[in-house]
């Protein structure tokens, strides 16, 4: 039974990438379910898949995250993962589908929870802005909030796995996009511009594109509702298996779960020594339109 991956909003839900890949389980907010309803239905995921891996993303207001804990502390349960990302809303509804892919694998709930980090790093996650006057999540400069405005500007701006932001402009190339061929997920939100398809496709080796609502926490964690949210990841699953297969497993000497990376990602305990050689041979692929990329220990 493939370990139960939880999200805390349906806007992070995206439709399965064939029919192995598992539903997510959505979460109600605090504020639309008391505590005793939240304990019973993590009750009922944990008696039929478990464990239950939740992906939150930092940005959520703090309500989810306390009832969470909360709930954690009420079943008094070591199969609880709390996995949080600093990825935008549409980069973490990217990667909670990846981590539902790799739960219907091999790998242990442990391994599966703490292969977050490392997928993250292959997530490019961004969104072209009509105004960067409230983006506070994605350092702005001065020159730019200046240019922001300009009628029609518009803005190219890359929030992981690093930080870039550019305006947009007839000579502004794209921002440095991933050395491994990805597929492309747009959501739209109250901008109207077509740059993503006609700049980042060609120019990021990008195999295909997708299009998906525009979660709801978007306008927030952007600043504007102005928006075209967009993310590059790998779809494969064959190459995701690859990339977490890469990585030298780990035991945590608290809980014993499994773990790739240096800390568990049920019980948060570090590594209590950590290893000289954390990776194997490196997931490495063929050209770059057909392989994936060399896994990195986060």
């Amino acid at each position: 039974m493939p370990t139960a991956i939880a999200v805390t909003s349906a806007g992070l839900v995206l439709p399965p990438t064939d029919q192995r890949t598992p539903e997510a389980a959505v979460l109600p907010a605090p504020e639309t379910q008391p505590l005793a309803s939240s304990v019973a239905d993590f009750q009922l995921l944990l008696d039929r898949y478990g464990h239950v891996i939740v992906v939150c993303p930092s940005s959520a207001p703090a309500a989810s995250t306390q009832r969470l804990h909360a709930v954690r502390s009420l079943l008094e349960s070591d199969r609880i993962a709390l996995v949080k990302s600093d990825l935008p809303p549409l980069g973490v509804a990217v990667l909670a589908r990846q981590l539902r892919q790799l739960s219907a694998c091999d790998f242990t709930p442990g391994v599966v929870a703490t292969a977050a980090r490392l997928l993250a790093h292959y997530i490019y996650a961004g969104a072209v802005l009509g105004s960067v006057a409230r983006l506070d999540r994605v350092p702005v400069t001065l020159k730019s909030h200046v240019k922001g405005w300009l009628p029609g500007s518009q803005f190219a701006v890359l929030a992981g796995p690093v930080p870039q932001l550019a305006r947009i402009t007839a000579d502004t190339p794209p921002p440095t996009g991933p050395e491994f061929a990805t597929q492309l997920l747009l959501a739209r939100g109250q901008l109207h511009t077509d740059w993503p398809a006609t700049t980042l496709v060609p120019r990021w080796q990008v195999q295909g594109v997708q299009e998906a609502p525009l979660p709801t926490e978007s306008p927030r964690w952007w600043g504007t509702g102005r928006l075209v949210e967009f993310a590059a990841y790998l779809p494969d699953i064959a190459v995701l298996h690859q990339l977490v297969s890469s990585v030298r497993r780990e035991t945590c000497h608290w809980c014993r779960m499994e773990l790739i990376g240096d800390r568990c990602g049920f019980c948060s305990a570090p590594l209590r020594t950590a290893s000289p050689a954390r990776t194997v041979a490196p997931a490495t692929a063929p050209a770059p339109r057909h392989r994936g990329p060399a896994a990195r220990v986060p």
